[in-house]
């Protein structure tokens, strides 16, 4: 065992002191792209997964949040999880999941399936596509964005996805499409099929529901909240045959983006575990229905080594 291996096992020991990191990912590129600098691109997808392969015990989600609660985690566990849906989860991640033996479990947003485009992926695919050096939405509110300022179209496009986030859901959509179409941007298709998901769950990735159209579920009534909750893993199992027991809140961030209502919402559709984005490791006495989830940033590989080691202190 490598001294890493060693010092990451004695932080995390196995048993009732265990502890859980259970990453989190939307995408993995290709190719690096600078619209979308906090997605890895495969071959820093491989370089972390091969990292954890060796250093960690990586298992299901369900099964780990049960050994969490049990006090029965292995020394150094962990999970990885996707968020959303994206075709290159199994196209450019499933390749080097399976050549590791490393479980994943996917959280979809049910209702982008087969064609649908996220709101965030319109806006960025709008800026990517913009013609010359400013993009002018006064007509929708949003100023004048200047593509070529410092940052160019990235700081553009992070400025804009902040402005609109918390927007009603169907303004959110509206407005999104509105800026696709002032950019003369064509739709793109990024999402997976039905048939593609099929194949996935397949291929043993657990399935977990991500609501249907991805609403930060505290701006939402709270019907349309338990509605968004209940019918994504009512489709998702009529679609894949299968219980679907894990969900993901969107956006994730506890006290922001939901509330306890929507934990208890969550309990009461059937869910057995759920994840945030708090930002820590899982630890004994953590809400199973309230796991956070910690993935290290770094691109330098000491870095990233000592910020996982950090999070376990």
């Amino acid at each position: 065992m490598s001294a890493t291996g060693l010092l990451y096992r004695l932080l995390a020991p196995a048993g009732a002191r265990g502890q859980l990191v259970v990453l989190i990912f939307h995408r993995v590129l290709p190719e690096p792209d600078a619209l979308r600098p906090g997605e890895p691109d495969l071959a820093e997808f491989s370089r972390q997964m091969r990292f954890w392969a060796r250093h960690f015990q990586v298992l299901p989600l369900l099964e780990a949040a049960q050994r969490l609660a049990e006090g029965r985690l292995p020394a150094a566990a962990a999970c990885i999880t996707f968020d959303d849906g994206y075709a290159d989860n199994l196209d450019v991640a499933t390749p080097v999941l399976q050549a590791l033996g490393l479980p994943a479990t996917l959280f979809v947003a049910s209702g982008f399936l087969d064609g649908g485009v996220m709101w965030n992926d319109l806006l960025i695919e709008a800026l990517r596509q913009a013609p010359g050096t400013a993009l002018d939405l006064t007509a929708l509110g949003l100023g004048v964005l200047h593509l070529n300022a410092p940052g160019g179209r990235a700081a553009a496009a992070a400025e804009l996805l902040q402005r609109i986030k918390r927007q009603p859901l169907a303004q959110r959509a509206a407005l999104a499409e509105a800026v696709l179409a002032a950019s003369g941007g064509v739709r793109p298709t990024l999402m997976l099929s039905t048939a593609q998901l099929r194949r996935m769950a397949g291929l043993d990735w657990e399935i977990g529901a991500h609501t249907v159209r991805h609403p930060i579920l505290d701006v939402l009534p709270d019907a349309q909240a338990r509605q968004e909750i209940r019918d994504s893993k009512q489709y998702l199992e009529q679609l894949l045959g299968q219980p679907v027991r894990s969900f993901a809140y969107p956006n994730g961030r506890p006290g922001q983006d939901y509330a306890a209502r929507h934990v208890a919402m969550v309990r009461e559709a059937g869910f057995s575990v759920a994840v945030s984005t708090r930002l820590a490791v899982a630890r004994s006495g953590d809400d199973v229905l309230q796991l956070p989830r910690f993935t290290p940033w770094d691109r330098q590989p000491l870095a990233y080594a000592a910020r996982v080691a950090r999070a376990l202190l």
